[in-house]
C-alpha cells in the first residue's frame, strides 16, 4: 500500500515535514502551524466528502506517512495535482509510485480524464520528476489558456497535463504479462 485515504491522526508525522525548507516553499496548503494544519487535513476530509478534491496521504512500505497527494479544483473532469514528500523520502522512488497509484484510482475509479500539474520553474526536482513520467505532457503550448490562467501574474509556471488514454496505454504496455498470456506464448 502506498496511498491511504486522508486521517487527522497522521498529521504530527505529516507536519514535521511538511515544515522542511525543502518542502514548504511548495506546497499548495501551507500551515504555519501544528494546529494549523490540523484545521487543513479536517477541512480537506471535508472537501473530498463534498467531491470537490480527492486526497490522500502517501505511506511508504511500513505504512509511515511520508506525503500527501491531492486533486484539487475538479471540475468538468479534470483538477490540479498537488504532491509533496518529506526531504528524508527524496530520490527513492515514492513520487512515482504515489502517482501511478494515484492516477489509477482517479482513472478507473472515478470520472477524471484529465489531470493538470502546474509547477514552479524554479522548482527543477518537480520539473524533471514531471519529465521522467511517460505519459505526461508538457503542455504550455497545447492549452495556452490554462497557461495564460495559471501565469496571469507572471510567466511563474509549467502546466504540465496526463491525460486518461495516455496513461492507460502506457500502464497497458509497461503491464506484466498474466498467467493466460504466458500460458498462451508456451503452447
Amino acid at each position: 500500500m502506498i496511498l491511504k485515504k486522508r486521517d487527522v491522526a497522521d498529521c504530527h508525522v505529516l507536519y514535521d515535514l511538511l515544515i522542511d525548507p525543502a518542502v514548504f516553499p511548495f506546497v499548495r496548503q501551507k500551515a504555519y502551524s501544528y494546529d494549523e494544519f490540523v484545521f487543513l487535513t479536517k477541512q480537506t476530509i471535508e472537501a473530498e466528502e463534498r467531491g470537490e478534491l480527492i486526497s490522500r496521504t502517501i505511506v511508504d512500505e511500513w505504512g509511515t506517512p511520508i506525503g500527501a497527494i491531492t486533486l484539487y479544483d475538479i471540475e468538468d473532469g479534470s483538477g490540479f495535482l498537488g504532491t509533496w514528500i518529506g526531504k528524508p523520502y527524496f530520490g527513492k522512488g515514492y513520487n512515482k509510485l504515489a502517482k501511478e497509484a494515484f492516477f489509477s484510482e482517479l482513472f478507473f475509479s472515478s470520472e477524471i480524464q484529465t489531470v493538470f500539474m502546474r509547477i514552479r520553474k524554479e522548482n527543477i526536482r518537480s520539473t524533471m520528476a514531471a519529465q521522467k513520467l511517460p505519459y505526461c505532457s508538457l503542455a504550455n503550448e497545447l492549452r495556452p489558456d490554462l497557461y495564460r490562467m495559471i501565469n496571469q501574474s507572471g510567466d511563474h509556471y509549467h502546466l504540465f497535463q496526463i491525460e486518461k488514454d495516455q496513461y492507460h496505454l502506457h500502464m497497458m504496455r509497461t503491464a506484466p504479462p498474466t498467467l493466460d498470456e504466458l500460458g498462451a506464448k508456451e503452447a
